[in-house]
């Protein structure tokens, strides 16, 4: 086997074709760029713009998209050798609408199914999940089997050796709900969340960090107070719990009683939707650089915050050297 990877990840991939335009439903929307997309993938992306040497594992169709794919995640210097066609399934795309600087509707072409939740355990590289030196599975990749069975399988060979992520990254859209939380989208929200609890319990397991929203922590907990998630968390077994506030900043709660809350970086927003992977990329740099909490949540803002400003996502992923110039100028 080669070296051990920085940074491996799992899950979502497709693409993103984002209007060129802002402030425009997408019923008047006239242009739009096509970029890289998917949680799992843009976290990997963020990680080697960064310097890290990071892969995915991941699936797209046998078409055009999934070709675009594959030549997209080399040009940004990410391992594709995990990434499999699927030939019966069209690669996932997703819309999406721009009013900054906090309304940024996404719309999901995933149907009948899509590839990267058609994952099986058996064809898993199990050898290199387990060197890894950090692994980085998501909420979405438990919503349907096989990508559940595989997702937890990996999870469990990896044995909480090394850095586990689990990013709650909650989707309620592909567990049969609508809403972001309990309180939001009515008995569907709610429905959706009581699914999906005993399947992020299961991941949790086998993670050693937990890193999510209000939102997603309280699918996984049942709370909504920061800090009641973040001790939950811990609760289950997770070394460090990090919660993203929105406007309020970040809370990271360690296992050993070191705490850090930073608050956010105010830019100009053009796209919040890249904001949440930047943060993912940035966050597993830190991790690999042995970081204080403090620094490295406040890189990890810096990192959000730039992809922000900018409208793509994989290809908006800053540089160490922009972050450092951002973080100088605050």
């Amino acid at each position: 086997m080669t070296e051990p990877y920085d940074l491996i990840t799992m899950g979502r991939t497709g693409v993103d074709i984002y209007p060129l335009q802002t402030g425009v439903s997408l019923a008047r929307v006239e242009t739009f760029g096509k970029f890289l997309g998917g949680s799992a993938t843009n976290v990997a992306v963020a990680a080697a713009r960064l310097g890290r040497r990071s892969a995915v594992i991941s699936r797209t169709g046998r078409d055009p998209f999934g070709e675009y794919v594959h030549q997209a995640l080399r040009d940004f210097g990410v391992d594709d050798r995990w990434v499999t066609p699927v030939p019966d399934l069209p690669t996932p795309v997703t819309f999406c609408e721009i009013f900054p600087p906090d309304d940024f509707p996404l719309y999901f072409y995933r149907r009948p199914k899509a590839p990267d939740l058609v994952i099986h355990p058996e064809e898993l590289d199990l050898a290199a999940i387990c060197a890894a030196r950090i692994f980085w599975v998501t909420g979405t990749g438990l919503c349907e089997e096989p990508s559940r069975s595989a997702t937890l399988a990996a999870l469990k060979a990896r044995a909480r050796k090394g850095t586990t992520v689990f990013d709650l990254d909650w989707r309620p859209m592909f567990w049969g709900g609508e809403g972001g939380a309990s309180g939001d989208g009515g008995a569907s929200g709610a429905a959706a969340m009581a699914a999906a609890r005993p399947y992020y319990e299961a991941a949790l397991e086998h993670a050693t960090v937990a890193v999510g929203n209000v939102d997603e922590a309280e699918v996984a907990t049942g709370l909504r107070d920061p800090r009641a998630c973040a001790e939950a968390l811990l609760e289950r077994g997770v070394e460090l719990a990090v919660i993203k506030q929105g406007p309020k900043g970040v809370l990271a709660v360690h296992r050993d009683g070191r705490t850090a809350e930073v608050p956010p970086l105010p830019v100009e927003v053009v796209n919040g939707l890249g904001a949440g992977d930047a943060f993912g990329g940035s966050l597993c740099h830190g991790l690999l650089s042995g970081w204080e909490l403090e620094p490295m949540m406040r890189h990890a803002n810096a990192a959000g915050a730039i992809v922000a400003s900018r409208l793509a996502c994989s290809s908006a992923m800053p540089t160490a050297a922009e972050v450092e110039e951002f973080l100088a100028g605050r």
